[in-house]
Formats: C-alpha cells, structure tokens, sequence
C-alpha cells in the first residue's frame, strides 16, 4: 500500500510539473531550429540567415550615426550579426537613457523574429490559442519579443524593448495601460 502510494505520488509530482513547464515551452516556437545571435542585453533568436539579414537592413539606427546614413553612402561595419548587435544594444540604451531605468536587467530580453505575418500571428495562436493582429509583442513571462522582420523599423524594436526594461526594473510592474504609455513615448522620441 505505502508503495502504490508512493508511486502516485511520484506520478502526480511528474504531471503537475509538466502542466507546469510545459506553457513555457511555448515561448520558444518549435518550428524549426533556433539560431542566437547573443548581445549585451539580448538574445536574437531567428530561424534561418534571411531574416537576420533582413532585420539588420529594417534597424536603422546605430550610436553617433544618423538616420540618413543610407543617403550619404556610409559603409557598414561588420558582418550582419554584429551589426545587429550593435543595433540591439544601442537601441536598448537609448530606451534606458529615456525611461531613466539605467538598472540592468536581471535577464536577458529574447527576441524572436519571424520571416513574416503568417510566421508572427501562427505563433501568437500557438501561445495564446486564439487570433491577432498585431504587429509585434512582448510577454513578460517569456520575457521574450515578438517581431515580424518584414514589417519592421527601430521604432517598434524600441517600443518592445521599452516593455521588457519597464517590467524588469519596477518592482511592481505597472498596468498595462501605463507600460503602453510609456513604451509609445520611447518609440516617438528615439531619434533626437
């Protein structure tokens, strides 16, 4: 008897872990392999060469270089991951100097990028199990970015990550209207 329990009780511990974990799996989409591109505040997660490539072209934003870059013929230093990283990261300071939350984040904010709409909302309803519209997002508990590459600019990057330095650095996370407000505010004033 104390046997039979006790293997219920293992099996009951096992199942209740996995109805635990097994939402957050969700978080890292399973469609195919993941390849990560790690900067100082993130991980780049993307599924094939393109789509990094891709994001890389749609960031134009880079520290003590202009928008206007492109028009001026200014050559790109590096290859395409450490282009983005430098993208990344600068546009993760830029939201920090502009939210006035320098504190570093105790993890590193995932951003998963999708070959396009179809990729982006088939992994919305993977997770949420019903449809959307949006164009990009961010989940707290994944603390992870949701981004189509080909409808893409700094800004919406600067607005997602604007979520994840709000909800890391205050110790109560604010609502959800308050956090809008406040990642809009990033996203309009990147540029000087």
């Amino acid at each position: 008897m104390v046997r039979c329990m006790r293997k219920t009780h293992v099996i009951n511990c096992c199942l209740v872990l996995l109805c635990l974990l097994w939402p957050l799996s969700l978080g890292a989409a399973a469609e195919g392999a993941w390849q990560t591109v790690e900067t100082q505040h993130a991980l780049v997660r993307y599924q094939n060469p393109q789509d990094l490539e891709r994001f890389d072209k749609k960031i134009d934003y880079e520290p003590g270089r202009s928008g206007l870059k492109w028009i001026f013929g200014n050559k790109q230093d590096g290859n395409t991951a450490d282009r983005a990283t430098r993208k990344v990261d600068a546009i993760y300071a830029r939201a920090q100097e502009i939210l006035e939350m320098h504190k570093k984040s105790p993890r590193k904010v995932r951003i998963n990028l999708y070959a396009d709409q179809n990729q982006l909302h088939a992994a919305y309803q993977k997770i949420y199990r019903k449809k959307t519209r949006l164009r990009a997002w961010y989940i707290f508990e994944y603390n992870t970015i949701y981004l189509n590459v080909r409808d893409l600019h700094e800004g919406i990057l600067a607005h997602e990550l604007a979520h994840s330095i709000i909800d890391n650095y205050l110790t109560t996370r604010p609502p959800h209207a308050t956090a809008e407000i406040l990642a809009r505010y990033v996203d309009k004033h990147l540029i000087f």
